[in-house]
């Protein structure tokens, strides 16, 4: 072996060990909290002050990392080419390209495997299992050479964009929303993480893409009351309704104008006495938040925290009122429906005194099955549909209608947005058959 053969072969393992240690160090810092850096910082580690300056801002110092390893593993690649063309083709004295492709699929094979293992594979799994020792040590040397590399990564990344159709990346592609899904995805192919964590964490950044109007209480199933009413009606409505909070209004819903809520009514209530029938609501009324309804769920939940509020009403293009939306709302598109532990199905009874309780969805198409009696509505569909439509408002428990010739009676209501859950349903005209006839003859 020639000294040139030495240098190149000593060459050849300085540059894989320099890109190696590059790609653990790539793993380490994207696998580290900027939480537990702030953490070392405050105990003083050596190197935590470095490191919670990458985590700040990255994207430089990952595109530098990613630039001297490419460096360092091309570089690696051609001095081995180098190296086996004199090993091989030197030799054998041959110049033509053909003669020359044992050389080339052997160095190929050679720096594939090299790269697979003490570049890719290695390096990563050590990078993440001792994410805080490699981040620790690597971070001073990796901000140092970000400010002696100067501008040359972003303008790699410029030029990449131009050359690429699309929109491009401002601080390269990396570390972008997709490729954490695909890393939630992995964590739960692994068994790290339960199926419903994952799609708990997908629930989180899909909540950008959801708006407002997704999620709210539509304005049909809206429950207000009027600032002109007493403490004592108020309090009434709130217990009837089962809920602890309703909106305010002047003459319509288009004008909120606050919201009551049931322990400050409570509260009066039971230092003053006299005052459920002398105070209005409006004395005790809290302020609306109004919002659009085309407001991203994630700037709404950030709204809502740093105002100190429950609920707001949700504003449509033309300036009325679309709706309600309170925090649960939000949260419910993150951790799934939020039930009550009585929440039962209902099923289709039919009671001793000839009524029969339904589902507040049962369709008023089926009625004529059920109790004989065809009731035709284009304008809606379910029960409760109906009996708000012949109402004027929203049903609440004990609320009855009467349509062609059968009574409607909204029996309870269940779940987080207390919704009339049953319906009993009575034909007042019940049409007897010729053998009850008989019979009672």
């Amino acid at each position: 072996m020639s000294d040139q053969s030495f240098w190149l072969i000593a060459l050849v393992v300085v540059l894989v060990a320099v890109a190696s240690v590059l790609s653990g160090a790539e793993a380490a810092l994207a696998s580290f909290s900027p939480a537990r850096a702030e953490e070392l910082a405050d105990e003083q580690r050596p190197g935590a002050k470095a490191l919670a300056k990458v985590l700040t801002d990255p994207a430089p110092v990952v595109n530098t990392t990613i630039l001297l390893r490419l460096i360092a593993e091309i570089s690696a690649i051609v001095v081995a080419t180098i190296l086996v063309f004199d090993a091989l083709d030197g030799r054998a004295n041959t110049t033509t390209l053909q003669a020359r492709w044992p050389s080339v699929l052997a160095t190929v094979g050679i720096m594939v495997a090299v790269s697979y293992v003490a570049i890719g594979v290695a390096p990563r799994t050590i990078g993440r299992q001792r994410a805080e020792t490699m981040a620790l040590a690597s971070s001073g040397v990796l901000l140092a050479l970000t400010k002696v590399l100067g501008p040359i990564p972003k303008l790699l990344i410029l030029i990449g964009n131009a050359l690429t159709p699309g929109r491009g990346f401002a601080e390269g592609p990396f570390a972008s929303e997709a490729e954490l899904r695909e890393l939630v995805d992995l964590a739960e192919a692994s068994s790290l993480i339960e199926t419903d964590e994952r799609k708990m964490i997908h629930s989180v950044f899909e909540l950008g893409d959801t708006i407002v109007r997704e999620v709210m209480v539509p304005r049909t199933d809206v429950i207000s009351i009027e600032r002109s009413k007493t403490l004592r009606q108020a309090l009434s409505l709130l217990l009837r309704s089962g809920f602890s909070r309703l909106p305010v209004i002047e003459e319509d819903l288009d004008d909120i104008v606050g919201f009551v809520y049931l322990k400050d009514i409570s509260k009066r209530v039971f230092d003053h006495q006299e005052a459920q029938s002398s105070e209005k609501v409006e004395s005790v009324m809290r302020p609306v938040l109004h919002v659009p309804d085309t407001k991203p769920g994630d700037d709404l939940l950030r709204e809502m925290q740093a105002a100190r509020r429950h609920m707001a009403g949700g504003v449509d293009e033309y300036g009325g009122t679309a709706g309600l939306v309170t925090i649960e709302d939000v949260l419910e598109e993150i951790v799934g429906e939020i039930t009550d532990e009585y929440d039962d199905e209902v099923q289709i009874e039919t009671l001793p005194d000839g009524s029969v309780r339904v589902p507040s969805r049962y369709a008023v198409d089926d009625l004529e099955e059920l109790i004989g009696v065809a009731i035709e509505d284009e304008e809606v569909d379910s029960v409760v549909g109906l009996m708000a439509k012949h109402l004027g408002k929203v049903p609440i428990p004990g609320s009855h209608v009467e349509v062609e010739g059968v009574q409607f009676t909204a029996e309870f209501a269940a779940g987080r947005r207390n919704r009339i859950e049953s319906v009993l349903v009575k034909n007042l005209n019940p049409v007897q058959s010729p053998e009850s006839d008989e019979d009672q003859s």
